[in-house]
């Protein structure tokens, strides 16, 4: 298979949305969501060459997904399609007083990922491999994986960024903490919010946590509405975030990496990478869903986003 820019690896799930309480007899609608094939949909809505590894059942949900991810331009050839585990799944209850997100992803398809699937990731010849702290939450074989993929002595030169992503529905900020610093320690790009930063790590401000991190190249400390500041070498650069008026705020953080990570693989500085973040997940805040039904339909408004004054131009 040809090089590509990035690999993203992770659990993606089969989405059922309802726009009223669940009750019987409610009409759900079938969709597709997970932070690494966001970000692999985003990126390759960007430009970028882009693939998905992970894996799903061998089911209608696992089809679905698979079909969802590819249809936005991400190579799939790298998901594994499981006989005997099922597809992950998540129910969206939308509605005023609903129950808000319901996971059912225990003893998923996914969950079995682990050292094993690295050659899948491997054998891409990516410039760029992003993976996130959900992964690691699932298993302990995944979690095996994420620290063998971001693990610098491997002898390669990809480029790892990891995403710190803290669930709490799946692990506590307790049971967490520890495992996601030291997954975040390994990478060459790091991705954290602020708030998880300090909910994880007792660090209530951006300086606290290049603190607790001084050692990754990279890092990027997301502060929701107010902006984001990237810490590199001895440079500090914060970029305030643009006002948007926020529909729903799943997707976001994936959108913002990987928005962040297209500009850093077209060597563009600082500044303009942490704008261009901030576009891509502008368009997703303003949209109903996440990543992968927000950003196609809005391919123009990140260019124009990123053409305004002081943002440079969009182009490739």
């Amino acid at each position: 298979m040809s090089p590509i820019d990035a690999v993203c690896v992770g659990e993606t799930m089969a989405v059922l949305t309802s726009p009223e309480a669940l009750t019987e007899g409610s009409r759900l609608r079938v969709g597709a969501g997970g932070a690494e094939s966001n970000a692999a949909v985003a990126l390759a809505v960007l430009g970028h060459s882009a693939a998905w590894v992970s894996r799903v059942g061998d089911d209608p949900f696992g089809r679905i997904v698979t079909g969802a991810v590819a249809r936005h331009g991400v190579d799939v050839r790298g998901v594994e399609v499981d006989p005997r585990l099922p597809t992950g799944l998540y129910v969206k209850d939308t509605a005023p007083g609903g129950a808000g997100v319901l996971y059912y992803r225990s003893g998923s398809a996914a969950s079995e990922m682990s050292v094993a699937d690295a050659e899948r990731v491997w054998s891409r010849g990516a410039r760029l491999v992003h993976v996130s702290g959900i992964t690691p939450a699932l298993s302990s074989r995944a979690a095996t994986l994420v620290e063998h993929l971001l693990d610098r002595r491997a002898g390669r030169d990809e480029l790892r960024s990891f995403d710190v992503n803290h669930r709490p529905a799946l692990w506590s900020a307790q049971e967490a903490a520890p495992v996601l610093l030291d997954l975040a320690r390994r990478a060459d790009v790091v991705f954290v919010g602020r708030d998880e930063a300090e909910r994880l790590w007792g660090t209530p401000e951006a300086a606290d946590v290049r603190a607790v991190l001084p050692e990754v190249p990279t890092l990027v400390v997301k502060d929701a509405e107010h902006g984001a500041t990237c810490f590199e070498g001895e440079d500090t650069v914060f970029v305030p975030a643009p006002p948007v008026e926020v529909v729903e705020a799943v997707g976001a953080g994936d959108a913002f990496a990987a928005g962040y990570l297209s500009g850093r693989l077209d060597g563009w500085p600082v500044e303009r990478r942490l704008d261009l973040g901030h576009a891509v997940a502008g368009a997703v805040l303003g949209s109903q869903g996440d990543t992968l039904e927000a950003l196609p339909a809005r391919v123009a408004e990140i260019r124009a986003a990123v053409g305004r004054p002081g943002g440079g131009t969009f182009s490739r």
